[in-house]
């Protein structure tokens, strides 16, 4: 009776398990090595059944992703998601995705202020005169995330993580920032000794402004 599918299914509702684990033969096949004997059994039917369902799975999600396009692919999904979260972050000052409308200070105060606290912070990675050591050359036309005022501002406020670049947002205050990012402006071509190769992208002078 067990014999059959109906029947190793009617088993294993009374405990028979073979119906899962298959059946022993102990079928020597006269293969011995190091102690080791070969028998000639199946392998579990779990396995087998295992091994079937990926293969109908596989061709089930070919059918559906890239035959009918019916479901997003992963970088599809991750863009999606991206756009939703996009709409729900807040378009305050905080907001990194919005750009401040700020004008460069000009005023000899500002610009001392703004000196003394790139000193201070700056020197260290960009030089003493921005021409650039670990960051890059502050004073050429060159930039790697926009030399605009309000882009180096932001540059500042919420640093560059992943290029070292750290974030003084909570650190300065937000005149501070844009001192500095000031500062930097007016640095524009003044080309100091020493100065580190060009980097990024070639802006026109009146664009060009500060750290990044």
């Amino acid at each position: 009776m067990h014999d059959t599918w109906s029947g190793k299914v009617l088993g294993l509702l009374v405990g028979d398990t073979a119906l899962v684990t298959g059946q022993y033969k102990e079928e020597d096949m006269g293969h011995e090595y190091d102690g080791i004997t070969e028998y000639d059994n199946d392998l579990p039917p779990w396995w087998k059944y295992g091994f079937y369902f990926t293969i109908v799975f596989a061709i089930g999600y070919m059918a559906y992703y890239h035959v009918a396009d019916a479901g997003q692919l992963q970088l599809a999904e991750y863009e999606t998601e991206m756009r939703q979260a996009s709409l729900m972050v807040s378009a305050d000052a905080d907001d990194p995705n919005k750009l401040t409308t700020y004008t460069a200070l000009t005023a000899p105060a500002d610009l001392s202020a703004g000196k003394a606290l790139f000193v201070t912070n700056c020197a260290p990675c960009h030089g003493a005169n921005a021409e650039g050591k670990v960051g890059p050359n502050l004073t050429d036309e060159y930039w790697l995330h926009g030399g605009e005022i309000n882009k180096v501002y932001k540059t500042i406020k919420f640093g560059i993580p992943s290029k070292g670049m750290v974030a003084w947002k909570g650190k300065l205050a937000g005149k501070q920032m844009l001192q500095v990012a000031s500062y930097i402006e007016s640095l524009q071509g003044s080309k100091p000794a020493n100065a580190k190769e060009p980097q990024g992208e070639k802006e026109a002078p009146a664009k060009t402004i500060a750290a990044r």
